[in-house]
């Protein structure tokens, strides 16, 4: 049954579940009155727990489909009509998404049937689709059941059929591509490898990426150290990586130990009492290990509603220093629009005005403001850093009322028409590089006539992290800006981290880290 849902101007929906081929497997008067209903397009799942009565799932509700217990015949009878149950105890139904998953008493006996409604829902990227398409690795996070599967799926849709990208999807329970050798067409021209059993998932990702040449793989339900590793090797060899994994929010990866390396990973470091004095922090805090794995993480709440972390590195390590990191939250409106909502605690838009940036600040309200338009810089962060530095800045929407223009290196590079314009009208532009708070928080103090705080070890990591980079695609050797001894054992066990050979050499105050594509001759730490 195909089901187009939209009207007017609005997103359309087209949503596909093969629900006939479901029914046909329940027991004749199952079917019968699953049949008679007229909500079966918000059917979620049929439970059968021998000696219970038998239940049909919706999203606010359920109803008994029959006044008899289900028997070990009415097990039997759908169990004879689909695929065969693998070490997951789950199974399927040819050229269907449909998933029926097994309950086993102590001796292996199937006691229960848990039949979950598979629909390929067509559409459903759109409010990230500008994400898909950027080439980032994305990570989709959810509550069960809000549709991370369904999202995944058309992902993968999108990028082989419209961006004519060469995807590869390990397919661990059939969910994605559905049950059969033939894969369900939600999945487009994106080519399916299947997975024996969970345990080998972290096997057939390395798999695809050296025998199939993709340029995206798509996995579901990354949950083992051993499938985040794979994950970080593939990422590492260039290959946009499209996933789900369990957790709400990208706090819930932070605490997670098996899966926090996803997002770069955590480490307990012990500074030493100077360091401790210079940054103002106790002598043991947390960093982030290494690069993420995933260069976004996106929080679905809802088919019209993600909250979106598109720079997670600079996300965590905010977090990790204590700054407030809230994600950008989209929404798909009726109108078929896209609007961005900033989080309650974040304020709004025009939220700091001089008299409450001087209640903040305790400075005076007679400070001047700067009215600042922004040019591809998240709204929301931006606005948080005005908050947090509480310098007297409006953010406004029409660069003719503003006073000065903040913008990204790459847009500048381009020179778009708001760059040009600004330039014409000799407006200061401030460039940053990348879209992260410690960076608008940078250019807001000058503003105000503040010396600019850095954060050495924040910069070490980060022109450690690209000149790795370089030296990888480039296969040539990187010298790095002088530092400290302690700056300097982090920017080796970061090259360290990646197979490559590092050495220091020249002496105080100019000793400084050299990154080799090969191990190094002569020199040491």
């Amino acid at each position: 049954m195909a089901i187009t849902e939209g009207n007017g101007a609005a997103p359309e929906r087209i949503v596909t579940d093969d629900l006939d081929a479901l029914i046909a497997t329940l027991p004749p008067h199952l079917a019968e009155k699953l049949e008679a209903t007229n909500d079966r397009s918000e059917l979620l799942e049929v439970v059968m727990d021998i000696g219970r009565l038998p239940e049909a799932r919706y999203p606010n509700r359920e109803i008994v489909l029959s006044h008899t217990d289900v028997t070990e015949d009415d097990l039997n009878h759908v169990i004879s009509r689909v695929g065969e149950f693998g070490d997951d105890n789950r199974a399927g139904i040819e050229r269907t998404l449909h998933r029926i998953s097994a309950i086993r008493n102590r001796r292996g006996k199937v006691v229960g049937l848990t039949c979950r409604i598979g629909r390929a829902v067509y559409g459903t990227i759109r409010i990230i689709e500008d994400l898909v398409m950027s080439g980032k690795s994305i990570l989709l996070l959810g509550r069960p059941g809000v549709g991370k599967t369904t999202m995944l799926r058309e992902v993968a849709r999108v990028l082989a059929d419209e961006a004519n990208k060469r995807v590869v999807i390990v397919d661990t329970s059939n969910e994605i591509g559905g049950d059969g050798d033939i894969p369900h067409p939600a999945i487009g021209g994106a080519r399916r490898m299947q997975v024996s059993t969970p345990a080998l998932q972290h096997g057939v990702m390395i798999e695809a990426v050296e025998n199939h040449m993709p340029e995206v793989i798509v996995i579901d339900e990354i949950g083992t150290e051993l499938e985040a590793s794979a994950a970080r090797t593939i990422a590492e060899r260039g290959v946009q990586l499209v996933g789900t994994a369990h957790g709400n929010t990208l706090e819930n990866l932070m605490v997670n130990p098996t899966l926090c390396d996803l997002i770069g990973g955590i480490q307990s470091v012990t500074l030493s009492d100077e360091e401790a004095r210079r940054r103002g922090t106790q002598k043991s805090i947390l960093e982030r290990m290494a690069p993420p794995t995933f260069d976004a993480v996106i929080e679905i709440q809802g088919w019209r509603r993600v909250a979106m972390h598109e720079d997670v590195g600079a996300t965590v390590d905010a977090k990790l220093r204590g700054f407030a990191a809230p994600p950008e939250v989209r929404e798909l409106t009726d109108e078929g629009t896209i609007s961005t909502v900033v989080p309650e605690n974040s304020g709004t838009a025009t939220l700091t005005t001089k008299d409450q940036s001087a209640r903040e600040t305790g400075e005076s309200s007679s400070e001047q403001e700067t009215r600042l338009f922004p040019f591809g810089i998240s709204r929301s962060r931006l606005v948080q850093a005005i908050k947090e530095t509480g310098v007297p800045v409006e953010v406004v929407d029409d660069l003719h009322h503003a006073d000065a223009l903040i913008t990204l290196r790459h847009s500048y590079r381009k020179k778009p028409a708001p760059v040009r314009e600004a330039e014409e009208r000799s407006l200061p532009i401030y460039v940053i590089k990348s879209n992260t708070l410690f960076q608008m928080e940078q250019v807001l103090l000058q503003f105000r006539g503040h010396r600019v705080r850095r954060d050495p070890v924040a910069e070490a990591y980060r022109e450690t992290e690209e000149a790795i980079s370089r030296v990888l695609t480039n296969g040539r050797a990187l010298e790095l800006a002088p530092a400290n001894s302690y700056i300097r054992r982090v920017q080796h066990e970061l090259a360290g981290r990646f197979n490559l050979e590092s050495e220091s050499y020249g002496s105080e105050p100019e000793r400084r880290v050299r990154i080799l594509p090969e191990p190094p001759r002569s020199g040491g730490r």
